[in-house]
């Protein structure tokens, strides 16, 4: 740290071994001399006047370890970072408001963005100069993010801002600062095109809004592969949802305006899609879990990494789609998921769930140079050696497995799957079956026992990939759902699988409550790893954790679930809500936050806002709290002119929008609760919750099913302000 006032006095030593994260820790040997973000690092920059050189990334990001043995490693760039820069490693998944607030102008100034997130910024913490990846020393590749030039590399991006800032700053101070109002003005636009309790002339925001998202949709699906995009190619869960959802309704109001057909043609649309995805390389077809994403538009190469969100997402669209169609494709990917996230390494064995796992790995244990995919991908060579030549060359088939690999040559620029496989399914067991002269159960078995002994070899023999052992609360919320959800569907199809996917999303609340929850304050804290995090929790932790508590009192009637959920969500609304617009913050505000933003739009994660508004509908309707649906109504109105322009940008809000103008039903079953959840599955439906009416509780807290007599045998349904019988028992 600085030894005195001046600036030839100031030395930098890294400091990152002070940090719990894997992703920051992982830098702790580089030269650059590292800073935490913090307090102390931002009054070094303007003691001594300094540009701070923020790079935010996280553990499992291919293009951060590219960029860290290239640059950070670098003595070259390490004494200009050093001499001139105040460097600050910062990890996306501890701080979600930092890397939203330089995210939003790396995609306004360079029209994309990314990770690693790399900026310039003022003392002030205004963004001079971003991008993502930059080539470190040495390298040919392209710049990806540049301003300066589309090939300049990082060593010269350095000189350059090193020369700005020392010759003209002023002009760089004054850039700076427009660039910062800009960013301010077009974060305020949407959310205060109206004040709360403001309408419009249409009194805003209607269904006919679900139809042009479909519309939207319908023109960018892709027919023969799945999906709604060329490549790169994400599963986006959320728009699978709102595309499921339009044909689960069950007022009629949804298909009405969208219309019949086009509603079973959605649910095609994410069928279609989910049964690529699971056949696809995206899909670890050996192991458990799903990749990030798709480099190719078939599906055919991940990116490796392997995020917490994206499975319990995944779990939960499977599971809905298998719940809707039956199809045992999907059920097997269900499977495939929940094993995932309740088995090492992503299941914590004090309860919880991880972040994610990398994507690069050592492709044998005497290697010294990890490889992306390394872990993952395999040689036909391989296959007969571990599994002999005939079943080998029958799960080749099956696999896509070729002698010269099977990655086409436009999709390796840098040769690391020279000779290699990705692993996809390219045909059905009974059509490999009349190839190879077999009978098809026999080639089954073959494909079965040949998928243990390959994750057996795979185990053994292959230095597994990073896992970033954070436990992060809101992607603990939403694996707590997706499991919960599970656990309840697959009650009668599986009881001791199901047990145990119901148990781990338990187990991780109790953890989560007891670690993660002071219980005076009523707040959550963000991250444990070795212990508790000093970071609060954020807007979507508390939106995902509700979210997954109120799946997971409709799976048990645990009344202790469902209060767990109100005490948090009037914890959410002290801290986070707007009182002058409506919605909620993404974080607190605090000097060190350039922007006080508000998630609406959804992206790889569904938005804060969105899932708030959903949680609102669903407390007010089994709460029979009138507040909570009308601040669920000005949540979503608070983005009215961004949702009317973009509907399909908010997929996740759009179902809010239909609860708020036909209401949620409540199913309320009366009578013992251990029979009363086997009761209500086929009045379980989009649009309602699920209540046990003889809960003390919950009948202190609702008069409406507090109403209804306590020897009352069946099923209620309740909606604006009455109960009717469904079912009488």
């Amino acid at each position: 740290m600085a030894s005195g006032a001046g600036e030839e006095e100031l030395r930098l030593v890294n400091r990152l071994g002070e940090s719990r994260s894997p992703y920051v820790r992982a830098h702790a040997s580089n030269p650059v001399a590292w800073q935490m973000w913090g307090d102390e690092s931002l009054a070094l920059a303007k003691k001594h006047n300094r540009l701070l050189f923020l790079s935010i990334g996280y553990a499992a990001c291919h293009w951060c370890h590219v960029m860290e043995r290239e640059s950070f490693a670098s003595p070259e760039i390490a004494q200009l970072l050093n001499a001139h820069f105040i460097p600050i490693k910062i990890d996306r998944e501890e701080r979600p408001d930092v890397d939203a607030i330089y995210m939003n102008y790396v995609q306004a100034t360079n029209g994309s963005g990314g990770w690693p997130l790399n900026v310039f910024v003022t003392p002030d913490l205004e963004p001079v100069f971003g991008g993502t990846y930059w080539p470190g020393p040495n390298h040919s590749m392209t710049a990806q993010g540049s301003l300066i030039s589309h090939t300049v590399g990082f060593l010269q991006i350095l000189q350059k801002m090193t020369d700005v800032w020392t010759k003209q700053e002023a002009r760089c101070r004054e850039s700076a600062k427009e660039i910062t109002r800009q960013l301010r003005q077009f974060a305020e636009e949407g959310v205060h095109s109206r004040k709360m309790g403001e309408k419009s002339d249409e009194d805003g925001l209607d269904i006919d809004l679900l139809e042009e998202a479909y519309q939207h949709f319908l023109k960018k699906y892709d027919t023969a592969n799945g999906g709604f995009s060329i490549a790169p190619k994400f599963p986006t869960p959320v728009n699978l949802q709102f595309l499921l959802r339009l044909d689960q309704w069950g007022n009629t109001a949804v298909k009405n305006i969208v219309g019949e057909d086009e509603c079973k043609h959605a649910t095609q649309m994410v069928v279609n899609t989910l049964r690529k995805m699971a056949r696809g390389g995206i899909r670890d077809q050996i192991g458990f879990g799903f990749a990030r994403y798709s480099v190719t538009k078939d599906w055919s190469l991940p990116h490796f990494e392997k995020m917490l969100y994206d499975q319990a997402q995944l779990l939960d669209v499977y599971l809905d789609t298998f719940i809707v169609t039956h199809d045992p494709e999907m059920l097997g990917a269900i499977y495939d998921i929940a094993t995932y996230l309740t088995e090492p390494p992503m299941a914590a064995a004090t309860g919880g769930f991880f972040s994610a796992e990398d994507a690069d790995s050592y492709p044998t244990h005497t290697d010294t140079e990890k490889r992306e995919g390394a872990y993952y991908v395999w040689t036909l060579k391989e296959l007969r050696t571990v599994l002999g030549d005939r079943d080998g060359n029958i799960c080749a088939r099956f696999y896509g497995v070729l002698a010269d690999g099977n990655v086409a040559r436009e999709n390796d620029p840098h040769d690391e799957f020279i000779s290699q496989n990705i692993i996809s399914v390219t045909t059905t067991p009974a059509a490999l079956a009349k190839q190879v002269g077999l009978a098809e159960s026999e080639v089954v078995t073959i494909l079965k026992e040949g998928r243990k002994k390959l994750r057996v070899y795979r185990e053994k023999n292959r230095p597994k990939p990073a896992l970033d052992d954070k436990i992060v609360v809101a992607w603990n919320g939403l694996a707590i759902g997706a499991l919960a959800r599970t656990g309840a569907t697959l009650t009668d199809i599986d009881p001791e699988k199901a047990k145990r996917f119901g148990n781990a999303a338990e187990d991780a609340v109790n953890f989560i409550r007891k670690e993660l929850f002071d219980e005076e304050s009523k707040i959550l804290y963000r991250v444990y790893r070795e212990g508790r995090g000093d970071t609060p929790g954020f807007c979507d932790d508390y939106a995902f954790l509700i979210h997954g508590l109120i799946d997971l009192y409709e799976a048990t009637f645990n009344d202790s679930y469902l209060e767990f959920a109100d005490t948090l969500q009037k914890t959410q609304i002290s801290l986070f809500h707007d009182p002058t617009s409506s919605a909620f913050f993404s974080a607190r505000s605090h000097p060190s936050l350039l922007l006080h933003l508000k998630s609406g739009m959804d992206a790889a994660e569904p938005s804060s806002n969105s899932v708030s508004a959903s949680n609102l509908h669903r407390l007010s309707s089994l709460l029979d709290d009138p507040q909570y649906s009308k601040m669920a109504v000005e949540t979503v109105a608070a983005f009215e002119a961004e949702v009317m322009q973009f509907p399909h940008c908010f997929a996740g809000m759009l179902g809010s929008i239909v609860m708020g103008k036909v209401g949620v039903q409540t199913v309320v079953v009366m009578g013992p609760r251990e029979t009363a959840r086997q009761k209500t599955k086929e009045s379980v439906g989009v649009g309602r919750t699920v209540a046990w009416g003889g809960s003390e509780w919950l009948r202190a807290r609702n008069a409406l099913v507090a109403s209804i007599p306590e020897d009352k045998q069946g099923i209620m349904i309740c909606a604006e302000g009455q109960c009717r019988e469904v079912l009488s028992v």
